[in-house]
């Protein structure tokens, strides 16, 4: 069974450099957070090389891939790389894989069905339902997240979404969506640092916009870069207490865990940030 059981973790996305995201996990090791989760974007990570250097690099984090893409990553390749690191580093390893979204994948087609083949071979290939955990928004995963894996880490997703998710995962299985914060008490600062990194891509993709029209958003919430109601929703923004009480909104909804994803105009000012947080958060 994965170690992640503290409530809270960063989220470390691929528009920082490796050796940036490096500092920020071995940092946050030492700081008490339970997870890094580690943005991919569209890259191939099946060796899972720079998570082998972070988990040699620290001591007690959960590290996790936030998402090995089925669509790039072959599961014996992935499944291969999780041997060879499970015998080292044990249940600090968690494997978070989806489908990614149509929008960036070549032949992108009946991905219900890529998931239970994926899934499929890594039983083959002798990978532990807990040792993965699967990227799901919609119902139809979000089920199938509860029967063949820990549990769900959902993306850009409202404290609506985690209720309506823990509602369908049910009890004992683990619920980690990430949340994206700005720490600095100017919204109209706060929003313009935290706006871009909803409108592009997401704002633009199906599967995020449809996932937030369910959850209590307008056409108008998600057009033009988003609303200010939007944003702040999606981008929690304040002082590091005012953000903190918004991080435990999703815990209150039913998550187990909440990936935090500070967002700054510099990895030192995020670095700085993550630490003003686990103050007042571990």
């Amino acid at each position: 069974m994965t170690n992640v059981v503290k409530q809270f973790g960063l989220f470390l996305a691929p528009h920082r450099d490796d050796a940036s995201r490096k500092e920020q996990a071995i940092a946050a090791d030492r700081l008490g957070y339970g997870a890094v989760w580690f943005g991919t974007g569209r890259n191939s990570v099946g060796d899972l090389a720079f998570v082998e250097d972070v988990l040699a690099s620290t001591e007690r984090i959960t590290v996790a891939t936030a998402i090995v893409n089925m669509w790039v990553d072959e599961p014996e390749t992935l499944a291969e790389s999780y041997h060879r690191l499970a015998g080292r580093y044990g249940n600090r390893l968690l494997l978070g894989i989806g489908v990614g979204h149509p929008e960036s994948v070549t032949g992108y087609r009946s991905p219900y069905e890529k998931i239970v083949d994926y899934l499929d071979r890594l039983d083959a290939a002798g990978v532990p339902v807990d040792a993965r955990i699967l990227a799901a928004l919609g119902d139809r995963v979000l089920k199938l997240a509860a029967e063949r894996s820990a549990g769900a880490h959902p993306y850009l997703v409202p404290v609506a979404h985690t209720r309506h998710a823990r509602s369908l995962l049910g009890a004992g299985k683990l619920l980690a969506p990430e949340q994206k914060v700005v720490v600095d008490e100017d919204p109209v600062a706060a929003r313009a640092i935290g706006r871009p990194y909803v409108r592009t891509p997401y704002l633009g993709l199906r599967n995020y916009v449809n996932n937030l029209l369910r959850h209590g958003y307008t056409e108008a919430d998600v057009a033009d870069g988003g609303s200010d109601r939007l944003i702040d929703d999606l981008v929690r923004h304040g002082s590091p207490e005012t953000v903190a009480k918004g991080l435990r909104s999703h815990v209150d909804a039913g998550a187990d865990h909440v990936a935090v994803q500070v967002l700054g105009p510099s990895p030192e000012v995020e670095l700085a940030n993550q630490r003003r947080l686990a103050e007042v958060l571990l």
